[in-house]
C-alpha cells in the first residue's frame, strides 16, 4: 500500500476536526467550495469553535507546494486540481432533509463528482454522511465510476465511516470518540480501520459491511430521538396533571436502568434529520415504520406547543396578547455552541408571530449574519442591547449565561417566564417542560 496522503471534502463541523487530527500524522488536503470559508480557516479561525486558532496554526502550512514536501500538515483550498495528490478521500458534507422531509442527498452527490474528477488508480473513497443502509454503494460509488471511468472494487474503493461529532462538546472529542469503520473488501476494510485507528485513541469497531455501519450510524439518532420524544409526550401529559416533569423523572432515575432522557426541542443537524432517511428507505421498501414517524411528530410539535401554553399563561396573568412583547431567548439548535442548523426555536417564533406577538430574538452564541440569511432575524447578541420590557421571556436554550443573567431586570412587571430546559431554579419561572 502506497503512502497515505488524505483529503477531506467539506471542512465544516465534522470535516474540520478530522482534517486538523489527521494533519498531525499526514499531509492532508482540505477542501470546500466556500472561498470565504476557506480564507477563514487560512487565517485560523474557526467560526464553528469546534477547533482553537491554536491548533490551526499548529497544522497549517502555508502552501500547496509546502504540504507535497511534507510528511504531516493542512493545505486548504477550493481549487479542485490541488485535490490530486491524494489517494484516501473522506467525505464530510451535510446530508438535509427537504421541506417535505424528505432525504436531500445533493451535497453528497456533488462532493462525489468533485472526488470522481481526481480519482486514480487504487484510490479510496470513505464516507462520512449520514444515509440510509446502501446509499454509499447504491447511490454514490455510480457517481464515482461514471465521472473516474474506473471500475469499482478493481480500480479505486470505497468505505464508510459515520461521523460522531457533538458540536460544541468539548470533552467528546473527535478523537476520544470510538469511531465505527468498513470497506468495500475485507482487505480494504482492514486498511480503513487502521488509518483511522492511527488517530483515534478511544478505539475503532470494524462493521462487517458498508451496510452494516450506514444502519448503525441512522439507528443511533433514531433511537435519541424516540426516546426524547417519549419524555416530551409525558411533559405534555403531566402539565394537564399539573405534576413538573422534571420531579418525576428524577425520581423515577433512582432506578438503575432507568434511561436519563429529558424533555426539549429535537433540531440540529442529527437527531432531527437522520430518521428521516431511515423512514424514507423503509417505506421505499413497503414498510410503514410507525414508531420512527410518530417520534418525529411529536418532537416537532413541541416548539408550536411552547409558544401556546406561553401564550395561555399572558392571558391568564391578564397581558393582552395582541402587540405583547416576548423575548425568545437562544436561536442555536442546542446550548454553548453556535450551530443554528435545523433549530426548533424558530418553531416557537412562528408561532407566537401567528398570535401577532412582538418577538425579539437573544443568543450571545450565534452569528447576526447567520441568523439573518437563514431566518430573516435582526437578533441581538449582547444583553446590553436587551432594551424592552418583556412581557413574557421563553428560555429555548439552555446557555451557560443565561444561568447567571438577572432575567427580571428586562421583564415587565406583569410577565410570564417558561424555561423550556430547566435552565434556571424551578421558582424562578413560572413553567418549564
Amino acid at each position: 500500500m502506497k503512502e497515505t496522503k488524505i483529503a477531506i471534502i467539506g471542512l465544516g463541523y465534522v470535516g474540520l476536526p478530522l482534517a486538523v487530527e489527521f494533519a498531525k500524522k499526514y499531509q492532508v488536503v482540505g477542501f470546500d467550495i466556500n472561498t470565504k470559508r476557506i480564507e477563514e480557516l487560512r487565517s485560523n479561525n474557526d467560526f464553528t469553535l469546534e477547533t482553537s486558532s491554536e491548533e490551526l496554526e499548529g497544522v497549517n502550512v502555508s502552501s500547496y507546494e509546502t504540504l507535497k514536501a511534507s510528511k504531516t500538515g493542512l493545505w486548504l483550498t477550493d481549487e479542485l486540481s490541488e485535490l490530486e495528490s491524494a489517494n484516501f478521500y473522506i467525505v464530510t458534507v451535510p446530508t438535509p432533509v427537504d421541506k417535505g422531509n424528505r432525504p436531500d442527498l445533493t451535497p453528497l452527490f456533488k462532493a462525489s463528482e468533485t472526488v470522481g474528477k481526481v480519482l486514480s488508480k487504487d484510490d479510496v473513497v470513505v464516507y462520512e454522511s449520514t444515509v440510509f443502509p446502501g446509499a454509499t454503494e447504491d447511490e454514490c460509488i455510480p457517481i464515482l465510476e461514471k465521472v473516474s471511468g474506473l471500475t469499482f472494487n478493481k480500480d479505486f474503493y470505497a468505505g464508510y465511516s459515520p461521523e460522531r461529532i457533538n458540536p460544541g462538546d468539548k470533552l467528546h472529542t473527535v478523537t476520544k470518540i470510538l469511531k465505527v469503520t468498513s470497506g468495500s473488501t475485507p482487505e480494504i476494510a482492514t486498511y480503513i480501520d487502521t488509518v483511522y485507528k492511527s488517530i483515534i485513541t478511544a478505539g475503532t469497531h470494524l462493521a462487517p459491511s458498508i451496510k452494516v455501519a450506514e444502519a448503525a450510524k441512522v439507528i443511533e439518532n433514531s433511537q435519541r430521538d424516540v426516546n426524547i420524544a417519549f419524555v416530551n409526550e409525558l411533559s405534555k401529559i403531566f402539565r394537564l396533571m399539573d405534576i413538573d416533569t422534571l420531579d418525576v423523572l428524577e425520581a423515577a432515575g433512582t432506578k438503575w436502568n432507568f434511561l436519563p432522557f429529558r424533555p426539549g426541542l429535537v433540531g440540529g443537524h442529527c437527531i432531527g434529520v437522520d430518521p428521516y432517511y431511515l423512514a424514507q428507505k423503509a417505506m421505499e421498501l413497503g414498510y410503514n415504520p410507525e414508531i420512527i414517524l410518530a417520534g418525529r411528530r411529536l418532537n416537532d410539535s413541541m416548539g408550536p406547543f411552547v409558544a401556546q401554553e406561553s401564550v395561555k399563561m399572558m392571558i391568564k396573568k391578564g397581558i393582552s396578547i395582541k402587540d405583547s412583547n416576548v423575548l425568545v431567548m437562544g436561536i442555536t439548535f442546542k446550548e454553548d455552541c453556535p450551530d443554528i442548523r435545523n433549530s426548533r426555536a424558530i418553531d416557537i417564533i412562528d408561532e407566537l408571530k401567528s398570535f401577532e406577538v412582538q418577538v425579539d430574538v437573544f443568543d450571545p452564541w450565534a452569528t447576526k449574519e447567520e441568523v439573518k440569511h437563514e431566518y430573516g432575524i435582526d437578533l441581538i447578541c449582547k444583553e446590553s442591547d436587551i432594551k424592552k420590557k418583556y412581557d413574557g421571556v421563553v428560555i429555548a436554550v439552555s446557555h451557560k449565561e443565561f444561568k447567571t443573567m438577572a432575567i427580571e431586570d428586562f421583564c415587565a412587571k406583569d410577565h410570564i417566564i417558561f424555561d423550556v430546559k430547566a435552565t434556571l431554579p424551578k421558582e424562578k419561572s413560572n413553567s418549564r417542560l
